[in-house]
């Protein structure tokens, strides 16, 4: 991917979380209401400046190489416990 400025950089990476919290069936209401939102705040975050986009985004596309979420993605334990049926 190329360098991208700071915004280029958080709207491709909150389409990323969008898209995986999606995929996930995570619940954004319990999501957000984990300590007081402080951990949504937090998954953002991490998710910006993850260093895993490129696999995040393959395995979004559906390619077979890049394993699963758990292999590369800093959310995955707050994404599991915010998924109304539980784990991934």
């Amino acid at each position: 991917m190329r360098d991208l400025g700071y915004t280029d950089l958080v709207v491709r990476q909150d389409e990323l979380m969008t898209q995986i919290i999606e995929l996930l069936d995570v619940d954004r209401a319990v999501a957000a209401a984990v300590d007081g939102g402080l951990a949504w705040h937090e998954a953002r975050t991490k998710c910006i400046f993850c260093s895993n986009a490129r696999r995040c985004s393959a395995w979004l596309g559906g390619a077979d190489l890049v394993g699963n979420p758990s292999e590369f993605c800093p959310n995955i334990g707050f994404f599991r416990d915010c998924r109304p049926r539980g784990p991934i």
